[in-house]
């Protein structure tokens, strides 16, 4: 079929098509198959053997193992939900915040936008294995630097406090408020791409909306809402998915899986445990998803 003969939608799909393909023959090649592997290592116990590995099939032990059994799964996991429902918000509203801002028209703007993207590099152990190989030679240790950045950044919480219970606002809010204020570099940490999407979000609205609202008179307060929010409120489902998938990418639950498996030796447990796992966050997205859908604005 011609391309010429194609409607937009049909190019615009083709596009897509073509966009994610790399990725789509890395699944198929590479994933598929190590990922069938732990669906039939979860409802079995792995032994070694000389020639390899022997499976003793065991039903839904592995499973029950896990959330009955173990002492620290489900705490592990009950606490990785909660620090995602605190740190998503979060990180929402400061990437906005951040976008609208490195989105202005100011000197210095490249300089900027990749200071904020910086964190990402450094803590995507791109550093740390530079420097595992020696091609950084660094002092101290990562956890030193740590300790001085938190020794040297200290923030008077009792001030903000006080300051937030005068003006008469919740408990839950206020303790909300010193949480993110006390996880600051986290948050910046976690932040770069979400920023990037925004940005690509806000450099994509039609100028001639800002012009025409202008001209009507709204201010900057109501072009925000009016106009910039709604228009990036596709990005912003983008970015809530990512965020969350990121939060546990990185989290303890991820980390216990991985000692069950190459410490302790359970593969079984492991692969049970990383399917309950896979359940509860595609539960989450599924929620998130569908309640968030519903009030994205589309613009045609």
């Amino acid at each position: 079929m011609s391309l010429k003969k194609l409607s937009l939608m049909q190019k615009r799909a083709l596009v897509g098509l073509t966009f994610i393909l790399p990725w789509l023959i890395g699944f198929v090649f590479l994933f598929v198959t190590p990922l069938l592997q732990s669906v039939q290592f979860s409802f079995h116990e792995l032994n070694v053997a000389p020639g390899g590995y022997e499976l003793v099939y065991s039903g839904l032990e592995n499973f029950k193992e896990a959330l009955f059994v173990d002492a620290n799964f489900n705490r592990i996991l009950t606490e990785s939900v909660a620090e995602m429902v605190l740190n998503v918000p979060m990180i929402l509203f400061f990437s906005l915040f951040s976008a609208v801002l490195l989105n202005q028209r100011f000197r210095g703007r490249g300089l900027a936008r990749a200071v904020f993207f910086l964190p990402v590099i450094l803590a995507s152990g791109a550093i740390s294995a530079a420097e595992t190989a020696g091609l950084i030679s660094m002092t101290g240790s990562s956890q030193v630097a740590q300790e001085l950045g938190e020794a040297q950044g200290g923030f008077d919480t009792l001030s903000l406090i006080l300051l937030l219970d005068s003006a008469g606002l919740p408990e839950w809010f206020i303790d909300y408020i010193v949480n993110c204020t006390t996880r600051i570099y986290e948050i910046i940490r976690s932040s770069g791409v979400q920023i990037l999407i925004f940005l690509a979000a806000l450099q994509s609205v039609p100028p001639a909306m800002y012009e025409v609202a202008k001209m009507e008179g709204a201010t900057a307060y109501e072009s925000f809402w009016k106009i910039t929010f709604p228009m990036v409120s596709p990005l912003i489902l983008t970015n809530i998915i990512y965020t969350i998938i990121d939060s546990f990418s990185n989290s303890t639950v991820t980390q216990t899986i991985y000692e069950t498996a190459f410490q302790s030796q359970n593969f079984g447990l492991s692969a049970a445990m990383s399917w309950l796992y896979t359940i509860v966050v595609s539960l989450i997205l599924l929620v998130i998803g569908f309640l968030v859908s519903r009030k994205v604005f589309y613009y045609e």
